[in-house]
């Protein structure tokens, strides 16, 4: 019971990351428009088709070449089109086509856009065209960096003062700095405080993670993590939902930034995780956390630290001094994730698979454009997606292993990109259906990388390694786009890149222990022995905790309960 209102917790706000992450898709849309005029119109044209006013010109617009035709009322003739207008000379007649004298202006009048779909974007509040276009450009990238940063920073600071400060900090900052982009004044403040925003929206979904795995016991570790994305991708969903009821873009921010609220006013009841408080030798206050869960689950003799841990009654009180305070003080960075041979090569395995499923991910999703239809409906559609996708990935964890899922998956999606390069140009229909098979493929590798990351290292470095490999992941979201353009190179560069960086990552996680039905390790030597039996990190193993004991905290508020029963 306790461990199980603690996730659900945890995942609603993981719905706000989701939220957040691709709020943007509606707030920062380009409607079609034109050159601002001086005056008021009287009649428009657009090829053939004369009306009273530009509004009912928009429906008929379909490329941004196409210009439009508008008399004012003091009988002046422009040619309207999107980055300059010309004003006719000595024309009378109100025709489509002129060969005659023109003088260009620029857009100063600013400009007319079509506001049937979206009322108003950050795009139309803050004029992001034309010579300004790359502004609205960077309103993505810039979100995308903070969340870089925010992985990396958040993630060891988790590890250094605990998962719980983090994530009051994190879900409270979410809704602050959500709601105070609806209220920025102009482009650069927005894009400032939308930064915020993603570096606290990165760092509680990278905090989250680790949080609940270090809750959730082994039975029901994969499925809990894994449907961590799930959550995440409902939050895509509500996304097309919202964008589709509220059209204006400052109200469409408070209404997603709305879904923070419940989480933001329980959050400070979050107890901080057993797991980091033993790493931190504060073994009375894991006590206190145990005591609460067994409250909480109905056990009536709830596990002592103390035997667990195999510490003498008065360790627990007084603490260890000697040389183990110092390693207890020992401030961890990420060069211990390049301790010795075995932490390097996993770590540096670990960061190409976030790389790989963060970059095949989005140059999937960027060849599904073609799909074309309602753009709401296929956001919505993107999100609903994942949900099976994640479910066969946790089948497969739980009956497989993570290592023997990863494998298989990183292989398929190389293999697609291959098969998609054969397929002939004219069979559309096949070539969607491929790339969104590679990109199934590839999101279930994606997917389950989280939780094996989380797994493959220990308490005093968790944090940190699952925010250096978001940091990964990341970097592949911001290369993507780079990887799309090389089609200009050659149409299947991409996919072709896609492919071998799949292959190679899969090729390498062989190489990685499988973690299924095995504790969490607490220190780098017990990280370092998992894999193989060798000489480890230069550090001493606290014996008060070793991984069986470990494992035995985070099964008791489960185990005991039926062992009761």
């Amino acid at each position: 019971r306790f461990q199980a209102c603690l996730y659900f917790a945890c995942v609603f706000q993981a719905m706000s990351c989701g939220i957040h992450y691709l709020a943007s898709v509606f707030m920062a849309v380009t409607p079609s428009f034109v050159c601002g005029i001086p005056g008021n119109v009287s009649r428009a044209l657009f090829y053939n088709s004369s009306e009273s006013s530009l509004e009912d010109i928009w429906t008929l617009w379909t490329s941004s070449e196409n210009y439009i035709v508008v008399q004012l009322e003091n009988g002046e003739i422009w040619e309207l089109n999107q980055c300059s207008r010309a004003k006719r000379e000595a024309s009378l007649n109100l025709t489509y086509e002129y060969r005659g004298n023109k003088s260009i202006f620029s857009c100063s009048d600013g400009f007319l856009y079509d506001d049937t779909k979206w009322k108003s974007t950050v795009v139309t509040q803050w004029d992001l065209v034309c010579d300004r276009e790359w502004l609205a450009k960077l309103i993505q990238p810039t979100f995308m960096l903070g969340v870089l940063i925010g992985a990396v920073i958040f993630g060891d600071i988790a590890d250094r003062l605990g998962r719980r400060r983090v994530i009051w900090f994190t879900s409270a900052g979410q809704f602050v700095f959500g709601i105070a982009v609806a209220f920025t004044f102009d482009y650069y403040s927005f894009v400032i405080v939308r930064f915020l925003l993603a570096m606290v929206s990165s760092g509680y979904l990278v905090v989250a993670f680790v949080y609940v795995t270090e809750f959730v016991g082994i039975k029901a570790r994969t499925w809990a993590s894994m449907h961590v994305h799930a959550f995440f991708a409902v939050g895509i969903m509500i996304v097309a939902l919202v964008g589709f009821l509220v059209r204006t873009w400052w109200i469409y921010q408070i209404f997603l930034t709305i879904a923070t609220l419940p989480f933001v006013l329980c959050c400070w009841m979050l107890p901080e995780t057993p797991f980091w408080l033993l790493s931190e030798e504060r073994y009375e206050d894991a006590q206190k956390v145990i005591n609460i869960m067994a409250r909480w689950n109905k056990v009536s003799t709830p596990c002592k630290v103390s035997e667990l841990c195999s510490i003498q009654q008065d360790d627990l009180v007084g603490g260890r001094t000697g040389d183990n305070d110092t390693s207890s003080m020992k401030k961890h960075n990420i060069l211990d994730l390049f301790c010795n041979w075995h932490i390097a090569r996993r770590t540096i395995t670990v960061w190409l698979i976030w790389f790989t499923g963060s970059l095949g991910y989005y140059v999937f999703s960027l060849s599904s454009v073609s799909l074309g239809g309602n753009e709401y409906l296929n956001l919505f559609l993107i999100g609903a997606v994942e949900l099976p996708c994640y479910v066969i990935a946790c089948i497969g964890m739980d009956k497989l292993g993570r290592r023997n899922t990863l494998i298989p998956f990183l292989i398929l999606s190389a293999l697609i990109c291959v098969l998609i390069m054969f397929i002939p140009q004219d069979f559309n229909i096949l070539i969607i259906l491929a790339n969104m098979a590679g990109k199934f493929s590839i999101g279930i590798a994606f997917g389950l990388i989280y939780l094996y990351t989380a797994e493959l290292y220990p308490t005093i470095v968790r944090s940190l390694a699952v925010g250096s490999g978001s940091m990964m992941c990341r970097v592949g979201s911001v290369v993507a786009p780079f990887c799309v353009y090389l089609r200009s190179v050659w149409t299947f560069m991409p996919l072709l890149l896609v492919g071998i960086m799949a292959l190679l990552s899969g090729i390498l996680t062989i190489m990685l222990p499988e973690t299924l039905g095995k504790p969490l390790t607490n220190t780098l030597v017990e990280a370092t022995e998992m894999g193989r039996n060798k000489k480890s990190c230069s550090e001493k193993t606290p014996p008060a905790y070793s991984g069986a004991a470990l494992e035995k905290i985070e099964m008791f508020g489960q185990e005991k309960v039926s062992t009761q029963k």
